[in-house]
């Protein structure tokens, strides 16, 4: 299953970018980093992450829930969306 997560910084992006240094990014076994875009002022993130368990996604919330507000969305790929919705056409 693919994770939009929209991680909105609590304030300076410093400390988030820190931690990451300094520890990674925490993801346990499991859980996939795909891809990240961050906004210019460096106040929010979109990471696309996988996983098939999500207690491995909350997990990796929690570890960063003291510098993050997130929001988590289901999404799929394009090509997925256009194959559930082709016998409909």
């Amino acid at each position: 299953m693919l994770y939009m997560v929209i991680e909105d910084f609590k304030g300076d992006p410093v400390p988030v970018y820190r931690r990451f240094r300094d520890r990674g990014r925490l993801a346990p076994e499991g859980l996939r980093y795909v891809g990240s875009w961050v906004t210019n002022d460096m106040q929010r993130c979109y990471q696309l992450m996988e996983c098939d368990e999500p207690m491995l996604l909350q997990e990796w919330l929690d570890a960063w829930k003291d510098l993050v507000d997130f929001q988590v969305v289901p999404v799929m790929t394009s090509a997925a969306a256009a194959s559930a919705i082709a016998p409909q056409l």
